[in-house]
């Protein structure tokens, strides 16, 4: 194998395929990237027990020409010297692997040599069924990800709470994480020729979100038994499917509210964030909310050692009953609010020791449940 490429082309490739490369594994060659030249692309691909990434360089990119391919062929060469030996080079780079595998990198006068593996040796690519997928704009499934994944369970105790559960239903998506104490939901219309549920890793997630934040392009999801695939024109993500029965969460939303009020985002945000400063000393990151005078809500939270913050912002809007006290996790109140980009957000309580739901005003389709926290 023998090619000469862009060096700004090919870092970015390396980087991109080496978030799944792991070295904390029993197999040796998982911890480098499968390299394959052909006469029109240069495929590289990182993998992981969970994830696997492929992404492709073409000979042109915006009619400027950015790879030569002179000899087509393969190998796997070590992710971590790749990367560090790329970054340093300065021009373009010329790789020529002999018939032993010894890989030889040039750039200008620096020349390494580098003993590759087999790339026979490397996993294949999970299968994919190409007549069944959706379509969805990079953007929308950015978007849709940076406000659920969030909300997914650190602890391992029970696997499926560490995926979003993504299930495809009369041309809609809905996505919904939770980790028992707080939930985020987002539902949206797609086109579909897909129906079912399906449980991704919420580590799958923000590796996808992290290589296509940059993207401005249709992504086609597909889906087989154990992976479901992410792919663009020039880079793909194969994730593997967590096992189990997502928890029905369609009973967790209250029918009825007691109280309803409608608060500035931003406001809101920046009040929390200040609480929060008073508030670790709680294993909750305890936040108190107080509506006062049926026309203010305050925002409190105190330390025995540091002292005590509380301020009051106006309430837009509300309706029910106006006496209200509540304690929450101040951190997923952030979380929360940071992922809605409306201006206006809607709470609903529905008692002291019962969950509240927010809702950004204008945007029916995405809620936030979180259960409170005990002051004691």
């Amino acid at each position: 194998m023998e090619f000469i490429i862009d060096n700004d082309f090919f870092s970015k490739a390396i980087s991109d395929v080496n978030r799944a490369v792991t070295f904390k594994t029993p197999f040796p060659i998982l911890t480098g990237i499968k390299i394959t030249a052909d006469k029109n692309s240069l495929t590289l691909v990182g993998s992981n027990s969970d994830i696997v990434i492929e992404t492709i360089i073409p000979l042109m990119n915006d009619g400027v020409k950015v790879l030569e391919v002179y000899r087509p062929g393969s190998v796997v060469i070590s992710a971590k010297y790749l990367s560090e030996i790329v970054k340093k080079l300065p021009g373009k780079i010329h790789i020529n692997v002999d018939e032993k595998q010894v890989v030889t990198i040039q750039s200008d006068e620096i020349v390494t040599k580098l003993y590759g593996f087999h790339a026979d040796d490397y996993p294949s690519l999970p299968k994919i069924d190409e007549a069944k997928y959706i379509k969805i704009p990079s953007i929308e499934l950015l978007e849709i990800i940076k406000q659920t994944v969030f909300a997914v369970s650190k602890s391992e105790s029970r696997p499926v709470l560490t995926g979003v559960n993504m299930s495809f239903k009369d041309q809609r998506l809905k996505c919904v994480a939770t980790n028992s104490q707080r939930l985020a939901l987002r539902d949206i219309e797609i086109k579909s020729n897909i129906e079912g549920s399906f449980n991704v890793p919420g580590t799958s997630l923000n590796e996808l979100a992290k290589i296509i934040s940059n993207e401005d392009s249709v992504i086609h999801i597909f889906i087989s038994d154990r992976y479901m695939t992410f792919k663009s024109n020039t880079i793909s993500l194969f994730s593997r499917l967590i096992d189990g029965n997502y928890p029905n969460v369609s009973g967790l939303f209250p029918s009825n509210s007691n109280t309803i009020i409608t608060l500035n985002t931003n406001q809101l945000l920046k009040g929390i964030d200040r609480a929060c400063l008073f508030a670790s000393e709680w294993k909750n990151n305890n936040v108190h909310l107080e509506i006062m005078n049926g026309s203010k809500i305050k925002i409190s939270s105190n330390s025995s050692e540091i002292g005590k913050i509380e301020e009051t912002l106006p309430i837009k809007e509300i309706s029910g009953e106006t006496s209200l006290n509540i304690s929450l996790d101040g951190s997923f109140l952030m979380d929360a609010l940071k992922a809605i980009k409306e201006e206006e957000v809607r709470i609903r309580f529905t008692g002291s020791m019962r969950p509240i739901i927010m809702e950004p005003i204008g945007n029916i389709s995405y809620l936030h449940l979180i259960s409170p926290v005990r002051t004691y």
